[in-house]
């Protein structure tokens, strides 16, 4: 079989003897996974690189009427592996194979383990015959540890003519009326406030057990500048019924990375060892905007000084959190109860309060206090006028 290296086209094919093309894919793909160092477990996200190619143990299978495959390599030693099936009516990719190798320091940095792994799982891509698998949203792939998210996909197997179907199955993510990126946006009223986002419970354990604990409600705050050059600030809650999360545990840092359809957000906590205060010291957000002028929206800050708690307690916030990540972006924090590094179990250590539930608490003591003071003023004034009035009316 013949490969085609993935160059300016973006588009992977296999050829049978002949030359005659029988599969044919154009996507980019995101890797997120975790893997042991000497000092713990560690999230790596990572992209297909445009030097990927296609390896000539691809097939186009027995007359291009039975199973097909289409292998793709880069790196040191990495391949993706999309295997199709057929029948009458439909073909699939009946199983996605991602071989990684953890000897590749580039990508595996500081690894203990030098070994390659295999991870696999079947997949609902699946298109009618003689049409082109279409998904222009973000969808995941859960390989055991290994979680891939293709971006703007066109995929077809058993071609008839060696080109892309002008016809489409298109995926579910993108409903029946499908984005086109290309496409102007269109002018829309300013977006109503989401409600607050729900919250839910994250956890990440090392080898030395649990060192996150959280419960919140997350929201994106995010200023960008549309198509149509009209700069506009939208808030987007996280879902927790359709995120994911892991993360790592080191000596130095706790890392929470939350992924949820085209969005990847990490929250990284530290410890100063010399006050042994604990905090969140970096946020990162990765996430697409479609009606962007820049659709891929970028944000990282690595020196924040935020959720603040001695080691050992745990940090609880019923209130707002507003934490200013970058001009563009503020993450905002819904009742916050976080506890990181050193953790008993599933239980939070002893509450530290926020400032803005103790001012919250102070206020309404404050008011009352002026309130008593008022009423006993006016009580007293009442007493030395009646006292007063009294005295002009004495016998002679």
């Amino acid at each position: 079989m013949t490969g085609l290296v993935h160059g300016a086209s973006a588009v992977f094919v296999v050829k049978d003897g002949s030359g005659t093309a029988c599969i044919m894919a154009n996507f980019s793909a995101a890797f997120l996974t975790s893997y042991d160092t000497k000092n713990g477990s560690k999230s790596v996200t990572f992209e297909l690189p445009a030097s990927a190619a296609v390896l000539n143990s691809s097939s186009c299978g027995k007359g291009n009427a039975s199973d097909s495959s289409l292998e793709i390599a880069f790196g040191r030693g990495h391949t993706l592996t999309l295997s199709f099936t057929r029948n009458a009516t439909r073909y699939s990719v009946q199983l996605m194979r991602f071989v990684y190798n953890l000897s590749d320091t580039g990508i595996f940095p500081n690894s203990s383990s030098k070994e390659t792994k295999t991870v696999e799982s079947v997949t609902d891509i699946k298109a009618d015959i003689n049409t082109k698998y279409r998904c222009v949203s973000s969808r995941q792939v859960h390989l055991h540890n290994v979680t891939i998210t293709l971006r703007d996909a066109t995929i077809q197997a058993y071609l008839s003519n060696s080109s892309f179907s002008r016809e489409e199955t298109h995926c579910e993510q993108d409903g029946p009326s499908p984005p086109t990126p290309t496409a102007p946006a269109r002018p829309s009223p300013a977006p109503t406030v989401p409600e607050s986002p729900s919250v839910s419970r994250y956890n990440v354990s090392g080898a030395n057990g649990t060192c996150l604990l959280a419960s919140m409600g997350l929201q994106l705050n995010i200023t960008y500048s549309t198509r149509g050059n009209t700069t506009v600030a939208r808030e987007f809650n996280i879902d927790p019924n359709k995120t994911t999360f892991g993360g790592s545990c080191t000596a130095q840092l706790v890392t929470l990375a939350l992924r949820s359809g085209n969005l990847l957000l990490v929250l990284q906590f530290a410890m100063n060892a010399s006050s042994s205060r604990v905090f969140l010291q970096g946020v990162q957000l990765t996430m697409t905007l479609p009606d962007a002028r820049d659709p891929t929206f970028k944000a990282t800050n690595s020196s924040l000084r935020a959720l603040q708690a001695t080691a050992g307690n745990s940090y609880k916030c019923n209130a707002e959190e507003r934490v200013r990540v970058t001009e563009a972006f503020f993450l905002n924090i819904f009742r916050v109860w976080v506890q990181a590094f050193h953790v008993d179990g599933d239980k939070f250590g002893p509450a530290e309060e926020c400032q803005l539930d103790e001012d919250s608490t102070l206020i309404p003591i404050a008011v009352g206090g002026a309130l008593a003071g008022l009423v006993l003023s006016v009580l007293i004034a009442y007493l030395i006028g009646r006292k007063r009035s009294h005295a002009g009316y004495q016998t002679i």
